[in-house]
Parts: C-alpha cells; sequence; structure tokens
C-alpha cells in the first residue's frame, strides 16, 4: 500500500458524462427475509427512471450478512428487472461495517450507494442524490436526518456527546447525524477502497477522504417489517467502536482526567500541610487515605481500559487478518437476465 494515491483520471460527476460509470447500490442485508422483495421493486423502477432520465446503468448489491432467516434464499431469487443483482453472502455474520465493505468491493460500476435494507431509506430520495452527484458534481452526497425529535432526550444526549467526542481536536469533522445512505463518485469510491484498515469506521472515513461534499436532510421512513436489532446496548458498543477506530479522544479525556486528578491531590496536599504547619491540626489519615486510593485506582482503572481498546486495535491491525470471507456469490444481468454463478470465494481481499 502506497503512502498516497493518486484517483484524478476517474471522474468526480462534473458532468452527463459522469453517467457512463454507472451506479452500483449496495444493500447489506442481515435477516431481511420479509420485505427485501418490496424493496428490490422498488429499487427495479428506481433503476428505469435513472436509465430513463440520465442514461445510467445500475447494479444492486444484496450483501447477506449472515442471516439467520431466508434472506439469502430471497436474495437469490429476485429477478433482474432493469437492474443487475449480485449477492454476495459472507460466511458469518462479520457486522455491518464488513458488510458495506464487502458491498463496496464487489461493485462493479463507477459510483456506489449505498442504504439499508429495512426499507427507511427511501428509494425514491436516490434521484436527489444522484443528481448532485451528476448535475451538480458533487463526490460525496451524505444524508443526514433531519431531526430527532421523535426519539428520547438520553439518546439525543448521547449522539451530541458521541459526535463531539469524535470531533474533538480532529482536522475532518464527522457531520453530525450523518447515515450510511449516501452516495460516492468514482473516485470518492476508488479513494475509499485505497484505505488498508481493518477497523473501519465508514461515517469517519467517507468524511476523511474529502474531496466536495453536501449533506442532505431526509426523513427516514417507517421499518418496512419488525423491529431494529441495535439495543441500547448494540449503539453504545458501536459508539465504542467508532470512537476508538477514528478518534483519539477517549486518550485525551484520560490525559486530562489524570491531570485534574493530580492537581485535585496536589491542593490536597497543600490544604494538609497548612492545617498541619499553621493551624497545628492533625488531619486524619484512615478515611483521606482510603477516599484518595480508591480514587486513583478507579482512574488508573478507566485508563488502562482506554489504552486496552486501542491496544486490541492494533492487535486486529498487526495480524492483518481478511475483514470477511465470501461463501457464496452470484450475478444476474439485466441485459439477458443470464445467470453466471461463481465459484465460492475462501478469502476476502
Amino acid at each position: 500500500m502506497t503512502p498516497s494515491a493518486d484517483v484524478s483520471n476517474l471522474s468526480g460527476g462534473s458532468s452527463h458524462t459522469s453517467a457512463a460509470a454507472g451506479l452500483s447500490i449496495v444493500v447489506p442485508a442481515y435477516n431481511e427475509a420479509a420485505g427485501l422483495a418490496l424493496l428490490h421493486e422498488r429499487l427495479c423502477v428506481l433503476a428505469g427512471t435513472l436509465r430513463q432520465r440520465y442514461g445510467l446503468a445500475c447494479e444492486v448489491v444484496y450483501v447477506d450478512d449472515g442471516s439467520a432467516d431466508a434472506t439469502l434464499s430471497i436474495a437469490r431469487g429476485l429477478p433482474p428487472k432493469a437492474i443487475d443483482v449480485q449477492v454476495v453472502s459472507l460466511s458469518r455474520n462479520f457486522g455491518k461495517e464488513a458488510a458495506l465493505m464487502a458491498g463496496l468491493d464487489h461493485a462493479r460500476r463507477g459510483a456506489v450507494l449505498f442504504m439499508d435494507g429495512d426499507g427507511q431509506h427511501a428509494p425514491e430520495l436516490v434521484q436527489q442524490l444522484v443528481s448532485h452527484w451528476i448535475d451538480d458534481g458533487y463526490d460525496v452526497v451524505y444524508t443526514a436526518k433531519a431531526h430527532r425529535d421523535n426519539e428520547s432526550i438520553l439518546r439525543r444526549m448521547g449522539v451530541r456527546t458521541f459526535y463531539s467526542l469524535i470531533n474533538w481536536g480532529s482536522r475532518q469533522k464527522i457531520p453530525e447525524d450523518a447515515g450510511d445512505f449516501r452516495l460516492l463518485s468514482p473516485r470518492a469510491a476508488a479513494a475509499l477502497r485505497q484505505l488498508p484498515e481493518r477497523n473501519r469506521f465508514f461515517k469517519g472515513l467517507a468524511s476523511w477522504i474529502g474531496f466536495r461534499q453536501i449533506r442532505v436532510d431526509y426523513e427516514p421512513e417507517a421499518r418496512a417489517h419488525g423491529v431494529t436489532t441495535f439495543s441500547p446496548g448494540h449503539l453504545l458498543g458501536l459508539s465504542i467502536e467508532g470512537l476508538t477506530s477514528f478518534s483519539v479522544a477517549p486518550l485525551r479525556v484520560a490525559s486530562l482526567l489524570g491531570l485534574l486528578l493530580a492537581t485535585v491531590a496536589f491542593l490536597f496536599g497543600l490544604s494538609i500541610l497548612w492545617e498541619t504547619v499553621v493551624s497545628g491540626k492533625s488531619v486524619p489519615g484512615y478515611p483521606s487515605l482510603v477516599v484518595g486510593l480508591m480514587t486513583i485506582g478507579g482512574v488508573q482503572l478507566i485508563m488502562i481500559g482506554v489504552m486496552g481498546e486501542y491496544i486490541g486495535k492494533i492487535l486486529s491491525e498487526i495480524k492483518a487478518r481478511p475483514i470477511y470471507f465470501v461463501a457464496e456469490h452470484s450475478v444476474k444481468s439485466a441485459d439477458a437476465s443470464a445467470v453466471a454463478d461463481k465459484t465460492p470465494q475462501t478469502a476476502a481481499e
């Protein structure tokens, strides 16, 4: 991997000629069997509209992230009506970040669009994202929730705290409330493929690559079926993963906490010295000693935990294991409606 990469030879989307590169729509799916067929019908209609308006050839890449239901079998049977269909089945559940990377790796067109498989990302909004890319020349068109009025105060405070921490001292800010529903021009997609890290935080990386970016506010639609699998604990875990993968803010917080504790201990020591030398009072030692030891021990454990998260990330990068494994991969062409099954792959690049 070279320390720099040149993607200037790829189009950024400054004219209608950019449509010649085509568009790959990546849909990671985990237990989305109930709504996958309906989503595919909407994508087929979208593909026909984009072809008619821009002459844009489209494909959809369904990435089955080790689903336990019939998601894979349903994806295999989806017809290639006006849109090429790829089905990439991972060997197990590797997580959404790995599924997004698998879709990016297998995308055959120039531009890449990421959207969820639960129906909350409206395919009709894609026309606006494509317009910003082709007509306005933007390389990264990302969406963000227009508001969070329907969420609890605790969750809104948690989101605000997360983005404040991850953007603290960062040169490239991550837009607040931005989601994975976004479009990358050919050169932006090529730049994202150049990033070698295993511990990926897609929202951060898509912002870090730079280029011309624009925000589109939207209202997420209601889930087409079922309920979200992202519990508060899961969201907290993802937040920690994002922070430690893309920011050094936790280390800075630990350093500031240590500095604060040292300052308090120094001032407390001065107060003890003052009372002993000046006023002649003796300070009881046991309670203050126990409180001090417990405080110092707690802060040290917190710091060790924070450092452990980063050490774990370093270990993962050193091992250099593949981000995912592909168990099955098939392609259906919309032109000839021919199915070309590829041999199962055992590793991912």
